[in-house]
């Protein structure tokens, strides 16, 4: 149900908090902290979310104040309410550096056309006419999912420290789903925040987008898997952003990472022949892609694969005349 909420420890609600998606739910903590609250992620701008946040506000949360609002990155889902919640209680945004200057980067192309950059970044993925001209027409949506942003905010980093009530916990930065998200481990409860970082049924895309199109996210994914299993034990409670709570922190990184070498494998396969990002689609997801939002999501994976594998000297890219970029074995 819309707003549901469920106390999980000691001063730590659970809320479920409605998106207008297929993914149809995020989850957001109230964290107890004294006289008030500490929230961490915030829900997607729109009408409902507002409802809930009211209803939250005047009922399970008993009236208090929220004294911060922490969010894990920048994705609408997780930060479209940060701005409507830091003003209404006059308090503030806490956010990575990246995560921060990448939405407001993001907000900024509201009303903009398409870059020819990021047109042609499309075109080189083997996207159609059609396709490409769907994306024109979607592009600079993002700042209409969000509410705009405080002018400063408190930053945090990897390692901080960070007193909630009467608890401290500690961020852990991963990398790879965005650029700078924030996890939180309070090892006096033996609970992990993970945000998109770590899901316990469904995997968090991986992507490569138009402003930097060599980057190599999922070698920085595999790292961050790889930065959890040392620095956050097995036997935690895990707080994700979707599905439900879950024990069994090692041996679900395990399966991500297994799941993300197995993909690079079936392209290992593909690559006999010359492919194109279209073409490894295919062969990732196993279905075809209709729908234009999840079309992008998908084209972004897959070429963070075949950047895994160029970055590592096993494929190289060359562009056809008509601009399509074609991977080969060298």
């Amino acid at each position: 149900m819309p707003g549901q909420s469920l106390e999980v420890a000691p001063g730590i609600i659970w809320i479920r908090m409605p998106l207008p998606m297929r993914l149809d739910h995020i989850n957001i903590w109230a964290l107890e902290d004294g006289d008030g609250w500490t929230i961490v992620d915030t829900g997607m701008r729109y009408p409902e979310t507002v409802d809930v946040w009211a209803s939250l506000l005047a009922g399970r949360l008993e009236g208090k104040p929220v004294k911060r609002v922490l969010v894990t990155h920048m994705h609408p889902d997780h930060i479209g309410m940060a701005g409507w919640l830091t003003r209404r209680f006059t308090c503030r945004l806490w956010i990575t550096r990246l995560e921060y200057l990448s939405v407001r980067m993001l907000a900024g192309d509201s009303g903009r056309e398409a870059p020819d950059e990021a047109v042609q970044f499309y075109r080189a993925a083997g996207w159609d006419e059609p396709q490409i001209e769907s994306y024109r027409a979607r592009f600079g949506s993002f700042g209409s999912s969000i509410y705009t942003l405080p002018d400063s905010y408190r930053r945090i980093a990897d390692g901080d420290e960070i007193v909630i009530g009467r608890n401290g916990w500690r961020v852990v930065v991963g990398t790879g789903h965005s650029p700078e998200h924030a996890c939180l481990y309070c090892e006096h409860l033996g609970i992990f925040i993970s945000g998109d970082q770590v899901l316990p049924r469904i995997t968090s895309n991986i992507s490569v987008f138009p402003t930097e199109p060599d980057a190599d996210p999922l070698g920085d994914w595999l790292d961050s898997l790889a930065k959890l299993r040392r620095e956050v034990p097995q036997n935690v409670l895990v707080l994700p952003s979707h599905n439900d709570c879950f024990r069994g922190l090692h041996e679900r990184l395990a399966y991500l990472e297994a799941h993300h070498l197995e993909s690079l494998n079936r392209l290992r396969d593909m690559l006999s022949s010359p492919i194109r990002v279209v073409d490894a689609t295919e062969a990732l997801f196993q279905q075809k892609i209709s729908d234009a939002f999840h079309r992008s999501l998908a084209t972004g994976e897959s070429l963070a694969h075949l950047n895994y594998l160029v970055r590592r000297g096993e494929i190289a890219a060359t562009t056809a005349a008509n601009g399509v970029n074609w991977y080969r074995r060298p």
